[in-house]
């Protein structure tokens, strides 16, 4: 059992839409499936934002690093010339993390979601679309 992609190139786009056309589908049930893909394509490119996987990793291990920190001994501190390393590196990491993930939340990943044309939206009483 094949399963579908979640992206689609804008030359998978074209291919799927020639596909349909010559399968009998109208121009308003091919745009409709075009922007059906291109939807899907757009809500994968927001999940696996890579701003989003970095920004995580580094707000854990930060917080793992700075727990550390805070538990040293006088000899964990002592072994780094008298620098809490652990502290400071969590410290550092958590800041980096936190400034990923704001970046992600004030510059959110978007892509133009096309509308789709009148003849395409079908009549007011829920009916198929015109084209079909």
């Amino acid at each position: 059992m094949s399963e579908r992609p979640e992206h689609f190139e804008p030359d998978e786009h074209a291919a799927a839409a020639e596909r349909l056309r010559r399968a009998g589908f109208s121009e308003a049930d091919v745009q409709r499936e075009v922007t059906e893909l291109e939807e899907k394509s757009a809500t994968a490119a927001r999940i696996f934002d890579l701003r989003r996987i970095i920004g995580g990793l580094f707000v854990l291990y930060g917080v793992i690093l700075m727990v550390t920190g805070l538990t040293a001994t006088d000899a964990d501190i002592d072994k780094a010339q008298g620098v809490n390393i652990n502290l400071w590196t969590g410290l550092g990491m958590l800041l980096l993390g936190l400034f990923f993930l704001a970046w992600l939340w004030l510059r959110p990943a978007s892509h133009p979601t096309p509308t789709l044309p009148p003849e395409a939206l079908g009549d007011e009483e829920g009916g198929a679309p015109r084209g079909a």
